[in-house]
């Protein structure tokens, strides 16, 4: 299994990271911690920072430039709303790639794009 922790942004359900966690793996998300969903993206990378969390986000432009900024170093994982819609109705196709890039257990930089 994975020793990687995610943080779900703001833009992803809790129901997926609920189901990612159902799956096995360390997933939180931004909009199910209340002490989170109201948090700037410099907040919230921080607080995942701190949490050894790498976070998934589609917010490329906000988040890329906190990589290096942050002590300890922020992680991403960078997806986009083209490749993996976002859909409560389905939601296989970004659990499946989450799952499959979870599951992989190796070892990567510090921002990575899902494939």
């Amino acid at each position: 299994m994975s020793a990687e922790r995610l943080l779900l942004d703001e833009m992803f359900s809790p129901q997926l990271a609920q189901a990612l966690h159902d799956d096995g793996f360390d997933v939180r998300a931004v909009a199910g911690d209340p002490s989170l969903a109201a948090a700037s993206d410099v907040d919230v990378a921080t607080w995942a920072a701190r949490d050894g969390r790498r976070v998934l986000t589609e917010n490329v432009r906000d988040y890329v430039p906190l990589v290096s900024a942050l002590e300890p170093p922020l992680r991403l994982l960078l997806t986009s709303s083209r490749r993996y819609p976002r859909s409560r109705r389905n939601p296989a196709p970004l659990l499946k790639a989450l799952t499959d890039w979870l599951g992989a257990g190796v070892d990567r930089g510090p921002i990575e794009w899902l494939p």
